[in-house]
């Protein structure tokens, strides 16, 4: 993910921000525990092969050894090209019971349009992706970063023509969302209304979208890395005490999307993740298995 990134890390301040006042509202103390689902950006990457997919897995398979490994996945295709009717049941068929797909909203409604006049290809994406069933998760919608807060009252006509009960996350990216605190908490009480939740990012180069507020018992957190840097493992673990406090507070559902550089070392970092979580709020995730790769020329 290019949305932030930086190459020089020094200076940054990778600190996790108070929790947003609105948190006490979307949250409700209960003693259920969370659904956790926690995956990478994709499924097709020759570089794990003999990593986390067999050595000798066919391009075409990659998709239900990937389900084999994460539950969940950022489904970033469709931001580009909403699925048919075949794609949807190709995916359902190649990925094994409980995983669930987390599509991003077409660009075509949310960066060439701007939720204006996307009425029908709304209603498509809406309709294809409900097909998904039981392996549909939270879908996301990415605001384009020049959608600034003035432009509120198109949000809450737009939202109007999703379908009650439709999962659905909102990704903001314009920094006056998070400078103007009355118009902000205005927009959560929104999206509190129609029990639509938030997207936290964690990226480098953009603190400010850091935000904190919860807007229902949802979290889907994007969390960029930095090819296993040192930072990567620090702020993981200050997340994992972030999310242990919100669990305790009520927190149902959590989706955590690692992205790691050119996600060659996702699965690892997903694993850290994993294994951080089931050791500090008492979860059992299942993490990925990922097995010693053999260098090439080695003799041993």
């Amino acid at each position: 993910m290019d949305f932030g990134k930086l190459n020089d890390l020094s200076g940054i301040d990778f600190s996790l921000k108070e929790n947003n006042d609105f948190n006490q509202i979307s949250l409700k103390k209960n003693d259920q525990t969370p659904n956790v689902f926690i995956g990478l950006p994709i499924w097709a990457n020759r570089a794990w092969l003999g990593k986390i997919y067999p050595t000798k897995a066919k391009e075409s398979d990659f998709l239900f050894h990937y389900s084999q490994q994460f539950n969940t996945i950022e489904l970033n295709v469709t931001h580009y090209q909403i699925p048919n009717a075949d794609t949807i049941k190709r995916w359902k068929e190649s990925t094994i019971d409980g995983f669930k797909f987390c599509p991003k909203f077409p660009q075509s409604i949310s960066h060439d349009r701007q939720l204006i006049g996307c009425e029908a290809i709304t209603n498509q994406f809406v309709e294809n992706i409900l097909a998904l069933d039981e392996k549909l998760g939270a879908t996301f919608l990415q605001l384009n970063p020049s959608f600034d807060i003035k432009r509120a009252k198109v949000l809450d006509k737009y939202l109007k023509i999703i379908p009650a009960n439709f999962p659905i996350n909102i990704e903001f990216r314009h920094p006056s969302w998070f400078e103007d605190k009355i118009c902000w908490k205005e927009t959560m009480e929104m999206l509190y209304e129609r029990n639509i939740g938030t997207v936290i990012s964690d990226v480098a180069g953009r603190r400010d979208v850091l935000h904190m507020t919860l807007s229902n018992s949802t979290l889907m957190l994007r969390f960029v890395g930095n090819e296993l840097h040192s930072t990567d493992y620090t702020r993981a673990d200050a997340w994992t005490l972030k999310i242990k406090d919100w669990i305790s507070k009520g927190l149902k559902n959590i989706y955590i999307f690692i992205h790691c550089g050119e996600n060659t070392f996702a699965p690892e970092l997903a694993k850290y993740w994993i294994d951080a979580l089931n050791k500090q709020c008492n979860l059992n995730i299942k993490p990925p298995i990922i097995r010693p790769q053999v260098l090439q020329g080695s003799l041993f």
